[in-house]
């Protein structure tokens, strides 16, 4: 019966919310975690638990997890029996009331403007692989797509007259994120000089997704991850580039030089406003070193 419910929640994850793969496995395995809590310990199933099993489980998560993860799976588990809840098989969410640990928000690491330059020249823009890899640091830097958003992209999303893509973000939602020059030159190198060389080591298929792996095939955000930490390595940076970092630091270097909020909003594609403002956080330790340097009164203290 657990598993039939747990498949259910994965169906509704999959088809009404359209979460993403990864998004999804992470909700899954909390739940089966939680259904092995429940048999060890002889509580139950997921249908039928006491009022006082929700604190049981939270004592047990606290002392195997950090505040974050603990806090990551009680939502998780909220989530499911909210769905129970509206499937009208259970009659209350026993987890609705139970409180999770205060998480503090780390502020998003960013890739500085001379790691980046170093990045980029370390990329051997002669093979069909370099092509791809420049072309490939330049869309994520430059327009701050989130991984999953970036691997869909297809042939058609991109509209180079008005220089433009079609990104489909969470639930499913399509949005215009605009490119520069500079991206629009790297793409077309790597669309006439690279991706057909690409394709044609492929055998078994014919994709119109617009990044492809040294076999040919759809790039993966695993795949993505890899091909990152291979140029950073070259570039021999003491740091641990990522796709997300690449998006952070889109969107701080675009608030550092003035843009507002609610424009980065939306070529981030976030749906609330308070999920953008923590790149405020960054851009206030420039304000803050601006203000120290310019300001004359800042530096008294030091004459």
């Amino acid at each position: 019966m657990s598993n039939n419910l747990i498949n259910e929640y994965y169906n509704y994850l999959k088809n009404e919310r359209s979460y993403s793969n990864y998004t999804i496995q992470n909700y899954i395995k909390d739940l089966h975690e939680f259904n092995n809590f429940l048999k060890t310990n002889s509580f139950g199933n997921l249908l039928e638990i006491e009022n006082n099993i929700p604190r049981y489980y939270l004592a047990y998560l606290n002392q195997k997890y950090a505040p974050r993860s603990v806090a990551r799976k009680l939502s998780s588990l909220r989530g499911f029996y909210n769905f129970l809840l509206r499937e009208e098989k259970i009659e209350k969410n026993v987890f609705s009331d139970t409180s999770s640990p205060k998480v503090e928000k780390a502020l998003p690491k960013m890739v500085y403007t001379e790691e980046l330059e170093n990045i980029f020249s370390t990329i051997d823009r002669s093979t069909a692989i370099g092509k791809r890899d420049y072309a490939l640091l330049e869309v994520l830097y430059g327009t701050g797509l989130r991984v999953s958003e970036f691997t869909n992209l297809r042939l058609q999303d991109i509209d180079f007259y008005n220089q433009t893509f079609i990104v489909v973000g969470k639930g499913n939602k399509e949005r215009y994120v605009p490119f520069h020059d500079g991206i629009k030159a790297a793409l077309l190198d790597y669309l006439n000089y690279g991706r057909d060389e690409l394709a044609k080591r492929n055998k078994k298929e014919v994709t119109d997704i617009l990044f492809l792996n040294f076999k040919g095939g759809p790039l993966t955000p695993r795949g993505v991850r890899v091909i990152l930490n291979d140029i950073n390595e070259k570039a021999e940076n003491n740091l641990n580039i990522s796709p997300h970092m690449l998006r952070h630091t889109f969107a701080t270097h675009l608030l550092d030089n003035g843009a507002d909020l609610r424009s980065v909003q939306e070529l981030l594609g976030h749906a609330n406003l308070s999920t953008t403002q923590i790149y405020t956080h960054v851009s206030r330790e420039n304000l803050k070193k601006a203000y120290d340097k310019y300001h004359p009164m800042a530096d008294e203290e030091e004459k």
